[in-house]
């Protein structure tokens, strides 16, 4: 990332009808699709530029049932921060940080805890789209994949404008990179 100033980027996976996760919260959906760990726009390639993420507490709820499930470890070595309302138990070993209220105090701290990489949005969808209101959402990389649920979390409950930035296949899932333009307001012309 050397040369590039950070962002803040909502990296995520998606359903072709715009979800998530379904109505019950999860994610199987995802881990039975084909891709490649080595393609375009690929989780390792794009954790490796960031330093602090952020998740709501529907996400850390459903991270931390599964590694008390013995189905996953906590996998990330930067600073975490969750924003939730309520008091939730840490996973022993992550630099967690729990915080509330406006997006804006917590992505000023996040921004510090990054040292000078990006800012990674994990979900839900409700929470990038705070940062998006208060200004702060730079990207969205959404992984599409081949599937539909009918229902369930929407990736980005708001009405943006986003430009295209990178399109790719990798794998089942069509992998696409949006720069944040600004909330739409019922002109959708120019």
């Amino acid at each position: 990332m050397t040369g590039t100033t950070p962002k803040t980027v909502y990296y995520t996976a998606t359903t072709l009808d715009g979800y998530i996760a379904d109505a019950e919260d999860s994610l199987d959906w995802l881990f039975v699709q084909d891709i490649d760990q080595d393609g375009p726009m690929n989780y390792n390639a794009f954790i490796a530029d960031v330093g602090a993420l952020v998740m709501g507490a529907t996400t850390y709820e459903w991270i931390r049932a599964r590694i008390a499930e013995g189905r996953e470890k906590w996998s990330y070595s930067v600073p975490t921060t969750v924003v939730t309302h309520r008091d939730l138990p840490a996973v022993e070993g992550a630099d967690l940080r729990f915080a509330s209220g406006d997006v804006a105090a917590v992505h000023a701290d996040l921004v510090a805890a990054a040292g000078g990489r990006d800012v990674w949005v994990v979900g839900g969808g409700d929470l990038a789209g705070q940062f998006a209101d208060a200004g702060l959402l730079d990207e969205i990389v959404a992984a599409i994949a081949p599937v539909t649920l009918g229902e369930g979390r929407a990736i980005f409950p708001r009405r943006y404008a986003l430009r295209l930035l990178d399109v790719a296949r990798n794998g089942d899932f069509a992998c696409a990179r949006y720069a944040v333009v600004g909330p739409r307001t019922t002109d959708w012309s120019g």
